[in-house]
């Protein structure tokens, strides 16, 4: 009786657990979608890279992790077949969650190490970090961004 007592027990935990990270399983996809989705394609190196970020995320631990990939290749075609709206759709499952400066921070590093995975900044993917700092309130210099692409007067 015990073990069936137990089985249910480690059930319920795992759903409430579920429950409890859904919205941030889908801030951190439809990020992770646009900055992917920013250039017009998804790289294979980008795919990797989000595999990784999912299986590091604790919080991410009670999702499989085809879940997490089927929402953010809906997301990524979401904003490829109608940028404006995929974007702003994005964003909306963003904020919320972000409200924690704790959780807009590691929302920005994973877009951050997707960002880099290609040992080559893209410009437009990187105006997309921007424009995500803007919308959560961070200042894109404390993510090691320049808005205007030039290094601060050292005077200041």
């Amino acid at each position: 009786m015990a073990g069936v007592l137990e089985t249910l027990t480690d059930l319920y935990r795992e759903q409430m657990a579920r429950h409890r990270n859904r919205p941030f399983l889908e801030a951190v996809m439809s990020a992770a979608a646009l900055v992917c989705a920013a250039d017009g394609e998804v790289t294979f190196p980008e795919r990797m890279r989000l595999d990784q970020i999912i299986a590091a995320i604790k919080q991410l631990d009670a999702f499989d992790p085809h879940e997490a990939i089927d929402l953010f290749n809906d997301y990524t075609t979401a904003i490829q077949a109608d940028s404006e709206e995929g974007r702003e759709a994005a964003f909306k499952r963003i904020e919320p969650v972000a409200k924690d400066s704790e959780t807009a921070a590691l929302i920005l590093r994973v877009c951050i190490g997707i960002l880099e995975v290609e040992g080559e900044d893209s410009m437009i993917e990187q105006i997309e970090i921007v424009s995500l700092c803007s919308r959560l309130g961070i200042d894109p210099k404390d993510c090691g961004l320049y808005v205007d692409g030039m290094k601060a007067d050292p005077k200041e």
